[in-house]
């Protein structure tokens, strides 16, 4: 054998290492492949299923946002009925409240001055007059 033999010899393993070399790499970029197309079924799959959600979402939102506007207003309407039943409240006591006091006031008085000249007639009183008289006695 010459060494134009042995170079051909040589050059055939290298082309087939070549072959062999990319055939096991032609195998996982083969599998990438599948995994591509896959993900992207999946991801086709999600878009059609998501956008469904995103517009009842969003029409939620929006129902949302109107009911928030008519409980804004109700609670308008609540501070302003608040603010008047303070102001009532206010003018009754400026109008009845401060009377009434005064009325209290007297009648206690009143009561206080007969209370003490009934206390003070009874000090002044026979004391045998108070006494029981029985068979006992």
């Amino acid at each position: 054998m010459t060494f134009g033999d042995l170079g051909d010899v040589a050059g055939l393993i290298a082309a087939i290492a070549f072959v062999l070399l990319v055939g096991f790499l032609a195998v996982p970029l083969w599998k990438l492949g599948k995994l591509l197309d896959e993900a992207r079924s999946s991801v086709r799959d999600v878009t059609e299923h998501s956008v469904p959600i995103l517009d009842e979402a969003a029409s939620t939102v929006a129902s949302a946002n109107t009911q928030l506007v008519k409980v804004d207003t109700i609670t308008t309407s609540a501070a302003s009925v608040s603010e008047n039943v303070s102001a009532l409240t206010g003018l009754y006591a400026a109008t009845l409240g401060r009377p009434l006091v005064k009325v209290a006031a007297f009648s206690y008085g009143v009561r206080q001055a007969f209370g003490g000249a009934r206390s003070r007639a009874g000090k002044h009183a026979d004391p045998d007059a108070a006494r029981p008289t029985g068979a006992g006695a």
